[in-house]
């Protein structure tokens, strides 16, 4: 049966028989017959029998008693006797009871009138009755307490580990509670509630806080994320799904209603990283060697045990430090930097590339005023990423503190808090105190200085990723400051930008609603991008196979309802290798759209002309283009080539996808940009080393300065059955981007293709 991919307007058929038979549920029956068994029915005896004493004259000789003053034969034994309530009479007595339980003397006349039955009977029926209802409720209350009492002692035996395991955030050392009295256990619940007013006056540190400043409003409206109007949760598509962001798990649930042991540790260990990153900022030698090819400094971890002795927690057994520093100067006003970095959504937007998907978990502290980020404090649950699949991602559960040190000067520090949690499973990696300090500068610019600190189990990690972790452009606190650089340049860059007269059949892209909404799609773009070439699972991928190497790896996904993909069956074929050419050149290759046709199957042999060109950044190569493929007619339905590049220090991409000519007239018209049908293809080239191969491949000399080049494409499979997808599809989309691979290198690099 035939199967047919299709990329932008080429179609290709497939032949083959679809082997594959669909999933199907296994049927369940109760017991052998089917039958469901009865549960036992416990009935009282008392409620359905009464007891008669009868006189015996035939036993009174057997049962005679000498000494009765009455003479032989007078007293005899009474034998018991016993008659069942009737149905109706059974019936009629629960009716009244639930009516009425206590039964005066002539109610109970007239029941005996209507039953039939002697009004002592009726007495002790009411009786026994109540006696069984009362231990009825009492066996359930005890039930019910027992329940109570094994989730009381449970809750006990894990609130000891926690407390034997946590340690002190000023010494490192483990802390005790063994030795303190019942009166110290009340005192510290009555001075609790005074020390959190205390706290939340003094701003949690009462040494940092200066007098308290009005509220700062955004100053420069070329440069705030509003500019774009990015909604909330779109660069990571999560916005209100907390549930479905990290899954179904434990780890979210005991953070939610700390104790106020924990605030006070969470407190603690806020105030311990803020004072060791303003340190680390201003410390250089011996803390920091700066690298002699570039601007970044490394931290040299033992003079970091030196200066901090009493560092927050121990190094775990295995694991590697990863410690860089930054500084650079941003084009965003730094109170509006100071505002987007404690907005996880704005946050998210800024570190796009980077952070996969975020959620505050607690809001501890709220600040000094309302609206105001000085002494807030929170805890947030955060997902980071590399631009290649061969780096796995790492979590953290975070704190997150920010605190204003000057009238010009903030500091925003993140510092993991699972091991003050330690019923919380330890992750693979943790942030030690880290973050940035922002400073006011000229022109509306800020000056970042940026402390990266983590250790991290990389255990497992492709050899392809290992140069890009150690360099520092996956995570590294360069990787962030070019990141953040980037976006405030494409932010001031978008008001001020013109876009060039010519257009799209005599349409001009002139008016800021078309430039808005041609900004939104490649936006769109760039982010479903993301999605299908990290390793988070973010963006819903399920992964089919990996090659031998684990080089080329395969995923799948069906889409039902998200308009702004097309419906169905999809593939994500990814690509990952390394070429002995420096980063900046295999960019401007890739970019370079005359040669476009030596490598690119959505050019059909042909060149690309570029229609609109809007400026990114600084860069000459950073911009978004609308690209038409030479010798093609732009009549109505033919396919367009929307484009955006980018490229800093840390990472270059190039990211493109066939869009037709009739969805973009209609953006120009204010179209909504999110109902556009996009499948991106691109290229991420980080800068790296060449790696030491385990699987003999034809790398070359370790050492050598060159690129690892992650190539990615998401194609849309036609199926006749959306439960079964061909692997002769896969096997295709393998092939071709393999080819695509096969063709770059023999051009640049023909030595070794």
């Amino acid at each position: 049966m035939a199967s047919r991919i299709t990329i932008g307007q080429l179609p290709l058929i497939i032949e083959g028989d679809e082997t594959m038979e669909p999933f199907t549920s296994s049927r369940f029956s109760f017991g052998q017959d089917g039958e469901v068994p009865q549960k036992d029915v416990i009935t009282n005896a008392s409620d359905r029998e009464i007891r008669e004493e009868e006189l015996d004259p035939k036993l009174g000789s057997e049962n005679q008693d000498d000494n009765s003053p009455d003479g032989p034969g007078l007293n005899v034994q009474k034998r018991k006797h016993y008659r069942r309530h009737t149905q109706h009479q059974l019936k009629e007595l629960e009716a009244f009871f639930k009516l009425c339980p206590h039964p005066d003397e002539i109610q109970r006349k007239q029941l005996s009138y209507d039953l039939g039955l002697d009004p002592l009977q009726l007495k002790f029926w009411f009786q026994n009755k109540r006696t069984q209802t009362k231990a009825y409720y009492q066996r359930a209350n005890n039930a019910r307490l027992k329940v109570e009492n094994e989730k009381l002692r449970a809750e006990n035996i894990k609130y000891k580990e926690a407390l034997s395991k946590a340690f002190c955030p000023s010494c490192g050392g483990a802390q005790t509670v063994e030795d303190i009295s019942p009166d110290e256990h009340q005192n510290s619940g009555e001075i609790a509630p005074l020390r959190e007013e205390v706290e939340q006056q003094n701003n949690l540190v009462a040494k940092f806080v200066s007098k308290p400043h009005t509220n700062f409003t955004l100053y420069s409206p070329s440069a705030t994320l509003n500019s774009l109007e990015v909604e909330p949760g779109a660069f990571g598509g999560q916005q209100n799904n907390e549930g479905e962001i990290f899954g179904e798990d434990e780890l979210l649930r005991p953070l939610i209603g700390q104790t106020e042991f924990e605030k006070s540790m969470t407190i603690e260990t806020a105030v311990s990283a803020l004072e060791e990153v303003v340190k680390m900022s201003e410390v250089e030698l011996p803390l920091w060697i700066q690298c002699i090819d570039d601007r970044k400094y490394v931290l040299k971890e033992d003079a970091y045990y030196h200066m901090f002795p009493n560092e927050i927690g121990k190094k775990q057994a295995g694991f590697k430090t990863e410690g860089s520093r930054d500084t650079g100067i941003v084009k965003m006003n730094y109170m509006n930097l100071v505002n987007a970095f404690m907005d996880t959504d704005k946050w998210m937007a800024i570190f796009a590339s980077m952070v996969s998907r975020a959620l505050v978990l607690e809001n501890i502290s709220a600040g000094v005023e309302p609206g105001h980020y000085n002494g807030t404090l929170q805890v947030i649950r955060a997902e980071f990423q590399a631009l290649t699949p061969t780096v796995p991602t790492r979590e953290y559960i975070l704190i997150r503190y920010c605190k204003q040190l000057a009238t010009d000067t903030w500091a925003v520090v993140d510092v993991s808090c699972d091991s003050l949690l330690s019923y919380i499973p330890l992750a693979k990696c943790r942030k030690r105190p880290s973050g940035c300090i922002i400073r006011e500068m000229p022109n509306d610019c800020s000056k970042v200085t940026w402390i990266e600190h983590v250790e991290v189990d990389d255990q497992g990690t492709h050899y392809l990723g290992i140069p890009i972790i150690i360099n520092g452009v996956a995570f590294g606190a360069q990787r962030w400051v070019a990141v953040l650089s980037y976006q405030c340049e494409r932010l001031a860059n978008v008001m001020f930008t013109n876009f060039p007269l010519n257009g799209i059949n005599n349409t001009e892209i002139t008016s800021p609603e078309a430039r808005k909404n041609f900004l939104k799609l490649s936006e769109r773009m760039v982010l479903n991008f993301y999605g299908g070439i990290t390793s988070s699972t973010a963006h819903l991928w399920k992964k089919l196979y990996t090659n031998k190497n684990g080089e080329v790896r395969i995923m799948t996904k069906r889409n039902e309802n998200d308009i702004g993909t097309p419906f169905g069956s999809l593939l994500n074929a990814t690509n990952c290798f390394w070429l002995a050419i420096p980063q900046k050149t295999v960019f401007e290759f890739l970019r370079n759209e005359s040669s476009r046709s030596e490598w690119d199957i959505l050019c059909n042999g042909g060149g690309l002309q570029e229609l609109v060109h809007v400026t990114n950044g600084e860069e000459p190569g950073n911009c978004v283009s609308l690209m038409r493929v030479n010798g093609i007619n732009l009549s109505e339905g033919d396919m367009l080539i929307l484009q955006e590049c980018s490229s800093d220090s840390t990472a270059s991409s190039i990211i493109y996808a066939p869009v037709d000519s009739v969805s973009i007239q209609k953006l120009m018209y204010g179209g909504n940009p999110s109902q556009v049908a996009i499948l991106p293809l691109g290229f991420t080239i980080l800068p790296s080393v060449a790696p030491a191969s385990t699987h003999g491949s034809d790398i070359g000399g370790v050492g050598v300065v060159g690129s690892l080049v992650t190539c990615s494409f998401q194609i849309m499979i036609d199926s006749v059955s959306p439960t079964r997808l061909p692997l002769e599809s896969a096997s295709i989309v393998e092939d071709l981007i393999e080819a695509t691979k096969r063709k770059l290198k023999a051009i640049l690099v023909p030595n070794n293709a």
